[in-house]
């Protein structure tokens, strides 16, 4: 057992204890002073009702009369719950209420975990539309496959508000910003590297589709689910083709040497492996990282157990190694996107998170790493660098003005204090609370 896989078991024993002392990890707090009884007739009746007929009136006054424009709504069924899969909805919740402190402390961002009793698409879907109205924004998650597309793609459509699923836009920004890096440190180039996709769930199917669209062919990709590598041979996607609509595109586009097997024959010849399949560990053995080519980089981004530990890894010959962990190096992880991306979109009052927006945001993470000094054991900046993240939002919120899909118009610097100001006014708070022993 590596000293790895041993401080994985204490932090499993550590956060249960401390998951029970605080009764979760977030909680609703006023935002608006209260220095006397009489302040309860402003923010209150009979005060509020002049807040509410100024809505009526205009409903864009929302964004200026109540918290909404700061608000997002962390949506999930709880059918694809990390690398633990279908666990349910209150067993989801404490994840959604991670996310919510995540959103909170990395993005001055309040949001609301919601993990509701409906699993079909429909159902789903037309619980999402209810509760636009309350937020500014929605973050679906955790929703397994192939139903998780369907709804992300439906709601895009027409929805008033950003809609974003983190566990395929969210994982895909970081790790085009993380592969980026990682390439440039060991001398090679995007269109030129052999890629193993293992697992096809939300994540590599995401990361499928934008490798393709940075120019990567298809060809050189493999992928590989829990049955086996994909190739036009799968009977069994191809008796489902109505339903995996996603895997059989992917049976037919890639894999060109027809290549059959499992994790170890996706593996052999590949200079990068992408891994978001099962809670690990040893899902990959080390000797499939040794058939690898050689400067391999290994992303194994099972939650919360990595699909084999780095220090394994890196003795079976691999360049570099990332996980989805934060106790380990090179996080590649959508922690460091989601509360960058929220809180561009919500600075301009975004309608939408184009496709375009998540390429700025990998180009703006990329880039701020590189200007602070990359190293195969630092391809990205931690989750709690708050610069990152206001460069994050600027970037986005500079090309959904470009877009059109802004309803303000701030510039670069405007941007950056404003992201700056919203996280160190949280991190203040949550410092105040804590020395004052509330935490």
């Amino acid at each position: 057992m590596t000293s790895e896989v041993r401080s994985a078991k204490i932090t499993d024993e550590i956060a249960i204890e401390r998951h029970r002392a605080c009764r979760g990890k977030v909680q609703m707090m006023p935002k608006c002073p209260l220095t006397s009884f009489d302040d309860f007739a402003v923010w209150y009746t009979p005060g509020v009702a002049a807040a509410s007929r100024a809505i009526a009136a205009n409903r864009d006054l929302a964004y200026e009369l109540t918290n909404r424009g700061n608000t997002v709504a962390i949506v999930s069924d709880g059918s694809r719950v990390l690398g633990l899969g279908n666990i349910g909805a209150e067993a989801a919740l404490p994840v959604m209420e991670g996310k919510a402190l995540l959103f909170k402390y990395l993005g001055g961002i309040d949001a609301v975990p919601i993990c509701i009793d409906a699993h079909e698409p429909d159902a789903i879907i037309a619980c999402v539309r209810a509760l636009a109205p309350s937020f500014g924004g929605v973050n679906l998650e955790d929703i397994a496959t192939p139903k998780c597309f369907r709804i992300l793609d439906t709601l895009r459509a027409d929805f008033p508000i950003p809609i974003w699923h983190d566990d395929q836009q969210g994982t895909a920004t970081v790790v085009l910003a993380g592969l980026f890096n990682a390439l440039e440190l060991v001398g090679k180039r995007l269109q030129d590297v052999r890629i193993a996709l293992i697992g096809i769930g939300a994540a590599n199917m995401a990361n499928y589709r934008l490798l393709k669209s940075e120019g990567v062919d298809p060809r050189a990709i493999i992928a590989c689910d829990s049955i086996g590598t994909l190739h036009p041979g799968r009977i069994d996607i191809e008796s489902r083709a109505e339903s995996l609509v996603e895997k059989r595109q992917i049976c037919r586009e890639t894999n060109s040497d027809g290549i059959v097997g499992g994790i170890a024959e996706a593996l052999r010849g590949a200079d990068v492996c992408l891994a978001f399949s099962r809670s690990g560990p040893n899902i990959i053995p080390p000797a499939a990282i040794q058939a690898m080519a050689k400067d391999a980089i290994v992303f194994a981004c099972a939650n919360p157990v990595p699909e084999i530990f780095p220090d394994l890894a890196r003795a079976a010959g691999a360049a570099i190694v990332a996980t989805g962990r934060s106790d380990l190096p090179n996080q590649v992880n959508n922690s460091l996107a989601f509360p960058g991306v929220f809180r561009g979109v919500l600075d301009v009052r975004a309608t939408a998170i184009s496709d375009r927006m998540a390429r700025a945001a990998a180009d703006a993470l990329a880039g701020y790493a590189r200007a602070k000094g990359i190293a195969r054991d630092a391809i990205l900046p931690r989750t709690d660098d708050m610069i990152a993240a206001a460069t994050v939002a600027a970037a986005v919120a500079l090309e959904a003005q470009a877009e059109g899909l802004a309803r303000t118009s701030l510039g670069r610097d405007e941007l950056m204090a404003a992201a700056l100001a919203r996280i160190k006014s949280s991190r203040r708070a949550h410092d105040v609370l804590r020395a004052e022993g509330v935490l």
